[in-house]
C-alpha cells in the first residue's frame, strides 16, 4: 500500500468510535497494510503497544465508574421508595416513630409527623428542600440516569476488551511477520555466500 493509501485508512480508522467515542482498533489483516520493511516494525509494534495501554487506562477508569454506580443505584433507589411511602401519608396520619443515622455507628430516634417536603444530599455536604413530588420527580431522573450510565459503562467494557484482543492479535501478527521476513533475509544471505564461494573456485584455473 502507498504512504497516501495507508494515511487513508489511518484517519479512516481514527474516525470510526462507538457511540461514546471510544475509537475502534485497527484491524490488521494483510501486515504489509501497516508495515512496508523491517524498519517499521519496531516503531509500529510501539505505537499498537501504547494504544492497548489507552485502552486499558479507559478501562481501569470505567471499571471504577461501575463501582461507584453500583453503589450509588441502591441509595437512590432506597431514598426514592421512603419519599414514595411518605408521599402516602396524609395529615390525618399518626406521626412515624423511627431511627436515623448520624454517622457509621450512632442512630438516633426520631417522630416523623406527614410532611410535604423532605431534605436531599446533592453531595458536597449540601442538603436541599424539596417539595415530594418535586423530591420524587428528581430522585426517578437520578436513578434513570445512574442506571443509563451503568449500562453504557458496561457496554463499554466489553467494547474495549475486543479493542484489546483485537490489539493483541494485531501485535501477534506484525511480531510474526518480521520472523519471518528475519528467516527469508537470512536464507537469502546464505544462498548468496553458498553462490559466491563456488564463483571463486572456478574463477581461478589449475596448474
Amino acid at each position: 500500500m502507498s504512504a497516501k493509501g495507508k494515511e487513508a485508512a489511518s484517519e479512516k480508522e481514527a474516525g470510526a468510535t462507538n457511540p461514546r467515542g471510544i475509537p475502534y482498533a485497527p484491524f490488521v489483516d494483510k501486515v504489509e497494510d501497516y508495515v512496508s520493511s523491517r524498519e517499521e516494525v519496531e516503531q509500529t509494534l510501539r505505537s499498537f503497544q501504547e494504544m492497548i495501554s489507552k485502552y486499558q487506562f479507559m478501562e481501569l477508569n470505567l471499571q471504577r465508574r461501575v463501582t461507584g454506580l453500583k453503589d450509588k443505584m441502591p441509595d437512590i433507589q432506597k431514598t426514592l421508595e421512603t419519599v414514595r411511602f411518605l408521599k402516602t401519608r396524609t395529615e390525618e396520619s399518626d406521626p412515624i416513630e423511627t431511627t436515623f443515622e448520624l454517622n457509621d455507628t450512632l442512630y438516633a430516634k426520631a417522630s416523623l409527623p406527614p410532611t410535604e417536603e423532605v431534605f436531599l444530599w446533592l453531595g458536597a455536604n449540601v442538603m436541599l428542600s424539596y417539595p415530594i413530588d418535586e423530591a420524587e420527580t428528581l430522585l426517578e431522573s437520578k436513578l434513570s440516569a445512574a442506571k443509563l450510565s451503568f449500562a453504557n459503562c458496561e457496554e463499554d467494557l466489553d467494547f474495549l476488551r475486543e479493542q484489546i484482543t483485537t490489539m493483541e492479535v494485531a501485535i501477534a501478527r506484525v511480531y510474526n511477520w518480521d520472523v519471518v521476513q528475519k528467516r527469508k533475509e537470512k536464507a537469502d544471505e546464505d544462498g548468496k555466500g553458498g553462490g559466491k564461494k563456488e564463483g571463486d573456485g572456478d574463477g581461478h584455473p589449475n596448474g
